[in-house]
This record gives structure tokens, sequence and C-alpha cells, in this order.
């Protein structure tokens, strides 16, 4: 189907028929998430009344009929948003839907707007693919929890200490200092010590886990070496292994901890045995036996306990 044969118009209010077919075709191949209601017609057509009244939403014809349909929502502080692209399989990679996004791009643009942004269900792997080679980038997470997890996890106690640890594969401890200066005023008071292998780094900044990787994996980075990001959180456990710049291997005691994860999410959160011994000097039937995963951490030995094996395990000055 070449792109002369599809026409692109602005929707009508006397479109609703076809309007309406088109987005229970969408609802039906991509239906809500679990535990979310389906939203209903009478929701969904008085919005689409307020966008086409806006000039904003649009329709693909091609000799045998409507196609596709997208709609954008009026620019507000600079951004507009995408509520639905649909084309029928019938006309799917022909260049249809960019057709569509070329006119929604260019009402943007012309109602003042520098950014387009959408939403896209984790589950739909196929349109994430699509939109990220379009040039989307994820900016933010939506996170749901059914509220009977959420009560579950709200009375349960306090988890306890948490600890992080950085530790650097060098006996360099004056390249190590310089490099940790370079993290100044980032860091607050960082302390480091040395077990002649490795150079342990500390300071209270690091009790974030987001922070505590971004800086093993600037050390490792900068220095080139290998390190270790260790942490006793709550509990459970976790480490992060580094080389030069980039984490090669990701451990946490209880996978499904923090939520529910895919098989191959948890199995990605499990130990890499010869990652870690050929990385670390540490024995690998000894990572084995020490670097278990759990379904909960009482099926393991207590966090405190299971975070200085993992140190000795390794060779770290935990």
């Amino acid at each position: 189907m070449a792109d002369e044969a599809i026409v692109i118009r602005p929707a009508a209010e006397a479109d609703e028929a076809i309007l309406h077919e088109l987005w229970q075709e969408f609802e039906h191949e991509v239906p809500e998430p679990a535990g979310f209601e389906p939203e209903t017609w009478e929701d969904e057509w008085r919005d689409t009344v307020r966008q086409i009244g806006a000039g904003c939403v649009f329709l693909a014809v091609d000799a045998e009929g409507p196609v596709g349909v997208a709609k954008i929502d009026e620019p507000k502080l600079g951004a507009t948003y995408v509520h639905l692209v649909y084309v029928r399989p019938r006309a799917r990679r022909t260049g249809v839907a960019k057709q569509l996004l070329r006119e929604c791009a260019a009402k943007a643009r012309a109602s003042g707007a520098g950014t387009i942004s959408l939403h896209v269900l984790v589950s739909n792997t196929e349109a994430h693919a699509v939109w990220r080679r379009l040039g989307f980038e994820s900016v933010s997470t939506f996170m749901a929890a059914p509220l009977d997890v959420l009560d579950q996890r709200l009375v349960e106690p306090e988890q306890g200490e948490y600890r992080a640890t950085t530790h650097v594969q060098s006996d360099d401890e004056v390249s190590v200092e310089r490099a940790v200066a370079q993290f100044l005023p980032r860091l607050e008071s960082p302390e480091l010590t040395t077990n002649g292998s490795w150079i342990r780094a500390t300071d209270p900044v690091l009790g974030d886990r987001e922070a505590h990787g971004r800086f093993a994996r600037e050390l490792s980075e900068r220095l080139g070496a290998v390190t270790v990001a260790l942490a006793l959180e709550g509990a459970v456990v976790r480490f992060r292994l580094y080389e030069r710049g980039r984490m090669v291997d990701e451990y946490l005691s209880v996978p499904t901890f923090y939520g529910e994860l895919s098989k191959g999410d948890e199995l990605a959160l499990a130990a890499n045995p010869t990652l870690v011994a050929r990385l670390t000097g540490a024995n690998r039937d000894e990572v084995r036996r020490v670097a278990r995963t759990a379904e909960t951490p009482a099926d393991l030995p207590p966090a405190a306990e299971l975070y200085d094996q993992l140190a000795r395990m390794m060779g770290l000055n935990g």
C-alpha cells in the first residue's frame, strides 16, 4: 500500500461510529493490565469530542475505508500527549502510523509544543521497540500495586539496618583517593580503608541505592578497575559487580523481595559464580554455597551475617 493511497484527515463528531469501532479494536488488542477497569466509550468519547474541537484527532482512510486513528491532547507547558495511535492489521507496516504521527507532530508544533509523550504498557514489547525507533525514551516509570499487597507491606515491621560499602580492587590508595575526591561535594565524609587487595569506600550518601550504584560504576570507569557495591538492605543483601564501568553481575538474596518479577528477571538477580570467581578471586564452589537466593529472608542466614559471608567470600574488607 503506497503512501499516496492513504488520506489523512481531521476527524469530526460525525465520525463517532468509526472512531468507536477503531477504539474497540485497540482495546481488544491491548487490554488494560490486571487490576484496572477498562474505560467506557462514554468517557472516551467525552475526551474525544474535546480533542476533535481542538483539531487533535486524525483518521487514516484508504480506498476501502478507515484504517487508522491518532489522537493527541492540546499542548500544556510545552508538551503534548499521544492518547492513541491505532492502525488496522491490513494496513500495518505500510507507513500509515508514521503518516498519522506526522500530522500529530505538525499540529503539536503549530500549537507551540516542543515535546511529545505517551504511555506504553510494559507487556507491549512490540510497541516499545517501535516507539524507541522513533526516538522516544523512558523518562518516568508508572507503577501499580494491588491494595492487598500494599496493606501487607505497610504493616510489616521495620526491615532493619542499611549498610553500603564500595570496594575497589586496587592497592593504589593514592589513585583511589584522587578518584573519590572528584565526587566531592556529592559525598559527605568518605572514608577509605584497605586490606592490601581491596580498598573500601564508605560514605553516608551511599545509603541511597541508586547513588551507591552510580558511585561504584563511576569509580570502576575512572580507574579501569573492578569494583563491588555491597549493601545490607534491611532483610536482604545485594551486590553489584562492575568491570571498567560496566555492571557485569548483580545479586539480590531474595529477588522478589521488592515486588513480583518475571522469571527471567528473577534469575538475573542470582550470582554468576564464574564471573564472581574470575573478577574477585573467590572460589566458584564457595560462591554457589554462600551467594544463594531464596523466596523469603527466613530461608537464608540473617542478612547481616550473610553480608559478612559475602564480603569474606570475595576477599573484601567488609
